[in-house]
C-alpha cells in the first residue's frame, strides 16, 4: 500500500494580512517571512517511494487498529471496532481513515517564518513510546522530532470504551533565539463516495465546522470547488470535522485558544479543512503545550455533546430536528425497557396510532358513510350525466345531509407525512439503528430489507386500504388511487427496513381501525332499522 501527504494548510488572507502587519501586542498567527511577497510559503516536502526512517506501526485498543506513520507521527489508517448492546461479542468493523487507493487522513504540525521547517507531517518523527496494545483504561503513544530548533512531542492518549482520543503537542526550543510558531490541526480527504444511502436517498459527505459566530455549518466538495465559502475564519471557538453517513471525523481545539481556520481545495480531487493556532513567541529553553482532542468513530450523539458545545449537531436532521430529535429521545427511552430497535419501531407506531385514534376515528366514520351511499352517488352521475355542475351540486347537497366529508379520507395520509419524514430522518441519522436486527431475515434496520419482504407487505396492505376504501367518483382519481400502492412500494424497496417496518405495522393498525369503525356502524345502523 502506498501513502501520500497532502500538502500543509495554506494560510488564508486575513492570517498573510497579519503577516505583513504583525500586531506587537499579540502573537501573529502566520509570523511575517523573508521573501519576493513578504509571506510564508508552505510548500511541502517532495514525497518519495521510501523517505529514510519512515514506518508505519499498528496500535491496538478495545475500539481501535490503528496505523500510525511516523512520517509526521499521523494517523493514517483507522479501523473501528464497533458492537451492539444486545450482541457485544458480535464486531462490526468499519474503516474510516485510510490512506491508499482513497485518501481520508488526519495531520498536524508547526508552522513558523518563511524558511524554518519545524516538525510537520512531513517530518519523520520517532516513538518514545512502548505500549501499542491497550492493556489497562488508557494507552499513550508518543512521538517527537526535532527541527529548526524546535522539539515537538506529539502524545495521543485513548481511553478504554471512548473513540476520544486526547491529543497534546508540547513544542520545546532548543535553540539560542526566540521561535514563533502556529500549530495547525487538519483533516484532508478526496472525494470519494462514502458508503450508505441509495440512488432514492441521499447522505451529506463533506466538512462542517462550528463556531459561536455562525453556529454549525456545513460544506460540501462543490462548495469548495465553486468557491461558495462564508465561513468564520478567526475566532477562539468551535471545532473542525468531516461527516459522513453515521461517523465523523473531528479536530477540537483547545477552548479559548485563538484559532483560523481554512478550508481549501488542494489537489484534483483532494480537499482539506485547518484550523491553526498560534502559539506566541517561545523563548529559549522555554516550552508551550497544546490540547486538542480528536474524535474518530459514529456519531455518538451524548458522548460528542460532552467534548464540545455544538458537536453533537453533526447527527443532522435537517429542518425536522424540532420533532426528530425528541422522537429519537423517545425511541431511546423505549428501546432501554425493550432492548430491539425492530420492536421499539412497532411499539412507537401502536403508540402513534392511539394518540391520533380520534383523528383517525371521525375519517374512518366519513368514509364508511361515503360508501354507504355509493348506490345514490352513481345514481345522481348516471341523472344529471355529462352536466358536472349539477352533479357537483347535487354530490354537495347529499355530502351535506349525510354529514359526509369528501376529504376524510386523505386525512389519515396526511396526519402519517410528518411522522414518517421525521422517523426517516431519524433512521437515516442514527447510529444506534446501524447493524440493529429486528426478527428473522432483518439484521439491520438501517438497510433495505435483503429479499424484499416488508416492502411486499406493506404494498399489499395499501392495495386492501384501497379496496376498503369507498371508490372515488371522479375515474381519473380512481385510476391514481389503484397506481399509488404501486408508486410508494417500488420507493420502499430501498429505503431502509426500520422505515418500511413502521409503514407495514401502521397500514394493518389503519386496516383494523377502519374495519372496528365500519363495523360499529353497520351495527348501529341495524339496530336503528329495527
Amino acid at each position: 500500500m502506498s501513502y501520500r501527504n497532502p500538502p500543509l494548510p495554506q494560510p488564508t488572507e486575513q492570517q498573510l494580512q497579519d503577516a505583513r502587519q504583525p500586531d506587537l501586542a499579540t502573537p501573529t498567527p502566520i509570523p511575517s517571512a523573508s521573501g519576493t511577497n513578504g509571506t510564508q510559503q508552505l510548500t511541502p516536502m517532495a514525497d518519495s517511494a521510501a523517505t529514510a526512517g519512515q514506518e508505519i506501526i499498528n496500535v491496538r485498543t478495545d475500539l481501535f487498529n490503528l496505523s500510525f506513520d511516523t512520517k509526521g507521527a499521523q494517523i493514517v489508517g483507522a479501523e473501528l471496532y464497533l458492537s451492539r448492546p444486545e450482541d457485544p461479542d458480535a464486531v462490526h468493523n468499519f474503516v474510516l481513515l485510510e490512506n491508499g487507493e482513497n485518501t481520508y487522513t488526519v495531520q498536524s504540525g508547526l508552522i513558523g517564518d518563511a524558511g524554518k521547517n519545524y516538525p510537520n507531517q512531513n517530518t519523520i518523527f520517532r516513538m518514545v513510546s512502548n505500549e501499542t496494545e491497550m492493556s489497562g483504561d488508557t494507552l499513550a503513544v508518543v512521538f517527537e522530532a526535532e527541527s529548526d530548533g524546535l522539539k515537538l512531542t506529539r502524545t495521543y492518549t485513548f481511553h478504554r470504551g471512548s473513540f476520544k482520543i486526547d491529543v497534546n503537542d508540547s513544542v520545546s526550543n532548543i535553540s539560542a533565539e526566540p521561535q514563533t510558531p502556529s500549530l495547525y490541526l487538519q483533516i484532508t480527504r478526496d472525494n470519494h463516495d462514502a458508503p450508505g444511502g441509495t440512488y432514492f436517498y441521499k447522505t451529506f459527505s463533506g466538512f462542517a465546522m462550528y463556531t459561536d459566530q455562525n453556529r454549525f455549518e456545513k460544506i460540501s466538495f462543490s462548495d469548495i470547488d465553486k468557491n461558495n465559502l462564508s465561513h468564520a475564519s478567526h475566532t477562539n471557538d468551535g471545532w473542525i470535522s468531516f461527516i459522513q453517513h453515521f461517523f465523523v471525523t473531528a479536530w477540537v481545539p483547545e477552548e479559548g485558544k485563538e484559532r483560523h481556520y481554512n478550508i481549501r481545495k488542494i489537489a484534483s480531487n483532494l480537499y482539506a479543512i485547518s484550523a491553526i493556532e498560534p502559539l506566541g513567541t517561545i523563548q529559549p529553553e522555554a516550552t508551550v503545550s497544546s490540547n486538542s482532542v480528536l474524535w474518530v468513530g459514529p456519531q455518538a450523539k451524548e458522548q460528542l455533546s460532552a467534548i464540545s458545545t455544538g458537536l453533537d449537531l453533526v447527527v443532522d436532521y435537517g429542518w425536522l430536528t424540532i420533532i426528530a430529535k425528541p422522537m429519537f429521545k423517545f425511541m431511546t427511552w423505549l428501546y432501554s425497557f425493550i432492548g430491539n430497535w425492530g420492536w421499539t419501531i412497532v411499539v412507537l407506531t401502536i403508540i402513534i396510532k392511539i394518540i391520533l385514534y380520534p383523528l383517525s376515528a371521525a375519517s374512518y366514520r366519513s368514509m364508511a358513510r361515503m360508501k354507504n351511499v355509493g348506490p345514490r352517488m352513481q345514481a345522481i352521475k348516471e341523472q344529471y350525466g355529462d352536466d358536472r355542475q349539477k352533479v357537483n351540486q347535487a354530490m354537495m347537497e347529499l355530502y351535506r345531509t349525510e354529514k359526509i366529508n369528501p376529504l376524510g379520507g386523505c386525512l389519515p395520509i396526511l396526519l402519517q407525512i410528518p411522522i414518517f419524514l421525521t422517523l426517516y430522518r431519524v433512521i437515516l441519522a442514527s447510529v444506534e439503528l446501524r447493524g440493529a436486527p429486528w426478527i428473522l431475515w432483518i439484521q439491520d434496520l438501517a438497510v433495505a430489507d435483503p429479499y424484499f419482504i416488508l416492502p411486499a407487505i406493506m404494498t399489499a396492505t395499501m392495495f386492501l386500504q384501497f379496496k376498503l376504501n369507498p371508490t372515488p367518483p371522479d375515474p381519473m382519481q380512481a385510476r391514481i388511487m389503484m397506481i399509488m400502492p404501486l408508486v410508494f412500494g417500488a420507493m420502499m424497496f430501498m429505503f431502509p427496513a426500520g422505515l418500511v417496518l413502521y409503514w407495514v405495522v401502521n397500514n394493518i393498525l389503519s386496516i383494523m381501525q377502519q374495519q372496528y369503525i365500519t363495523r360499529r356502524l353497520a351495527r348501529a345502523s341495524n339496530d336503528s332499522k329495527m
